[in-house]
């Protein structure tokens, strides 16, 4: 098999922020010598750290056969809900890269006859350089959104969090009440304090 094609998604977890899926299709006949000596430690991206995720990023930008990302904002999320949007965003990546993909890897999810023909793998992430490869994209790409929203939302410490439950994050959802980049739709006990209030659009 020559051309693979995987697909992972990052930020199902977040409270804030938008599910970004990336699939990344390779070439494994023109991966060799120099150039797949930069894909050595494709991993996991939870397992890789920042300064190496950031490093993975550019080699496999300069590697990958075509690379495809969607970003899902947190609106999106709560109009269709996290795993039907999950889903959609994984299959749209997928169908940017077949042809010329040959097989499809996806972490985890079985995304459903309207997607390419595809093969779940558990734990794909750590088994599947494709998979790895993507995961390490959306990782990478979500990251930098947040950093982004922390300059227009700076009241939020997204840069610090990116997203995910925290105390701090916790405490200032209740202090100023969830901005536009929050989940509603998400049950967290953060909004315990501020589900009566409006959003502040602004938050800045």
């Amino acid at each position: 098999m020559r051309f693979v094609a995987g697909a992972d998604e990052a930020g199902r977890g977040p409270l804030a922020g938008p599910l970004v899926a990336a699939g990344v299709l390779l070439d494994y006949a023109a991966l060799r010598g120099h150039r797949v000596r930069p894909l050595a430690t494709l991993n996991d991206s939870k397992q890789v750290e920042p300064a190496e995720r950031e490093r993975l990023f550019a080699a496999i930008v300069a590697c990958a056969t075509r690379i495809s990302v969607r970003v899902v904002p947190s609106g999106e999320i709560d109009r269709h809900g996290l795993h039907r949007s999950n889903l959609g965003a994984l299959r749209a990546v997928l169908d940017e890269l077949t042809p010329p993909a040959e097989v499809c890897l996806v972490d985890g999810f079985r995304l459903g006859a309207a997607a390419p023909p595809h093969v779940a793998v558990i734990d794909g992430d750590t088994k599947s350089a494709a998979i790895a490869a993507a995961s390490i994209v959306a990782k990478v790409t979500r990251d930098r959104v947040m950093q982004r929203l922390d300059a227009l939302y700076p009241k939020y410490g997204f840069s610090s969090h990116v997203g995910y439950i925290t105390p701090a994050h916790t405490a200032a959802v209740r202090a100023h009440g969830p901005c536009v980049q929050h989940r509603r739709s998400f049950n967290a006990r953060a909004y315990e304090l501020g589900r009566d209030r409006e959003p502040d659009l602004a938050a800045r």
